[in-house]
């Protein structure tokens, strides 16, 4: 049975006041690292000068690098610059995941907004409930907020939704079993699938990967892979990530351009 509109529009609004007040949680956290900051580099600044004042006479001026410093920041110049880090984060940790029922049975509209566009997906609350119960949920406690997309198959897929950008992080919590995979082990270009640990159908979290060309993903022992919405908007962006590779050349890893998540909005 499907939710009156009335069902639909309270959740929604629900979810929009979860990002709304970690927005503002953020927000504040941001204003007090400012704050400190800028007290620590004024502290700083005080603390050189008197070193300055101290260490300097008018017979005594500054005395130029040494050879072997000169030669130091020449051999620092030349090396090649190692890729950018990518960016962690320390999201709230939950004990398990939310109820199925959360979904509504019902399809859910949203934009994924990241540091290379805005990529739109709608959610198939009937046909993986679970899983689109545990995005809800996650996207609107800003969950996603500030990671990074940190593994990409350029000819066919990018992974994202782990906080700690390694591969191996989530939100506390893991669930299973598998929904809605595709029997021929083919998942087409715009699928949104779940992540999971091999041979482990249980293993489910917040990591997830969009799909931008048809890709076969051959099932293991535990079965195939949650497929739990599509890509409506921005299969170009994804193609275009793709073409840029990985950070190595290779088949599968980092992307060569980051890819941060700037807010996962439910509309």
């Amino acid at each position: 049975m499907s939710p009156s509109k009335r069902e639909k529009e309270y959740a929604r609004r629900r979810y929009a006041k979860r990002a709304a007040r970690q927005e503002k949680a953020a927000r504040v956290a941001r204003e007090r690292r400012i704050v400190g900051a800028v007290v620590v580099v004024v502290l700083a600044a005080v603390v050189v000068l008197l070193i300055v004042l101290n260490s300097r006479t008018e017979t005594d001026p500054e005395a130029p690098p040494s050879t072997s410093e000169t030669a130091a920041t020449a051999t620092a110049e030349g090396t090649e610059t190692e890729p950018e880090a990518l960016p962690t984060t320390d999201p709230q940790r939950y004990d398990a995941p939310p109820p199925a029922s959360d979904s509504l049975d019902t399809s859910w509209d949203a934009v994924i907004s990241t540091s290379a566009g805005d990529i739109a997906v709608t959610l198939d609350g009937a046909a993986a409930p679970q899983a689109v119960a545990s995005f809800l949920m996650l996207a609107g406690d800003g969950f996603f907020d500030g990671t990074a997309c940190h593994r990409l198959l350029p000819d066919s897929l990018l992974q994202c939704g782990d906080p700690t950008a390694a591969g191996n992080g989530g939100p506390g919590y893991s669930f299973g079993p598998i929904e809605n995979a595709p029997e021929d082990d083919v998942y087409p270009a715009g699928s949104l699938a779940m992540a999971r640990q091999p041979q482990n159908g249980e293993s489910m979290g917040s990591q997830f990967f969009l799909v931008f060309a048809d890709v076969p993903l051959p099932s293991d022992s535990a079965g195939g892979y949650t497929v739990f919405g599509q890509v409506t908007e921005g299969l170009d962006i994804l193609e275009q990530i793709g073409a840029a590779g990985t950070v190595d050349g290779g088949s599968d890893g980092r992307p060569a351009e980051n890819v941060i998540i700037e807010s996962v909005d439910i509309q």
